[in-house]
């Protein structure tokens, strides 16, 4: 499922690098402040977001390196979530917001942790996105299921 989001945010098969790379950024960005709400930016949680992006989106490691990083260096930017929200509204479409959704559950939840803050932010995201409670909900269980099917399989 989760390489799926990666065709999100595809506009075309003919897609330009910049603007792969622009998709990428857009990923990291989300994901990164998902991961960083708590204040605390977890290995597990930064190695699950790089998991992510090489292993279900087949991007290139250095790509995912170097956007991991830069993300990373500007976690504390203001532009955060209105910045890709109104992104993600104006290309996409309700099924693909709960797929980044589930997806941000994923990577809050890989360091073993639901932080006030972390529920918080997926709330406002959530409404940012126009996706609903129960929808929030659903995504949210089905990432808790797929951390323990991954987790007893190991």
């Amino acid at each position: 499922m989760l390489e799926t989001i990666f065709k999100i945010f595809k506009n075309s098969d003919d897609q330009n690098t910049e603007n792969k790379s622009d998709d990428l950024t857009i990923l990291c960005g989300l994901m990164i402040e998902a991961a960083n709400t708590d204040g605390k930016l977890a290995k597990e949680e930064i190695e699950k977001i790089s998991q992510i992006l090489i292993n279900n989106f087949k991007e290139n490691p250095e790509d995912v390196n170097k956007t991991l990083k830069i993300a990373i260096e500007n976690k504390d930017e203001p532009k955060s979530l209105h910045y890709y929200t109104s992104k993600i509204n104006k290309n996409f479409e309700t099924e693909k917001k709960l797929i980044i959704i589930e997806t941000l559950w994923e990577v809050i939840l890989s360091d073993g942790e639901i932080h006030d803050f972390e529920s918080n932010l997926i709330r406002r995201l959530a409404g940012l996105l126009y996706i609903s409670d129960v929808s929030c909900g659903n995504a949210k269980r089905k990432a808790l299921e797929k951390i323990n099917i991954t987790k007893s399989t190991e």
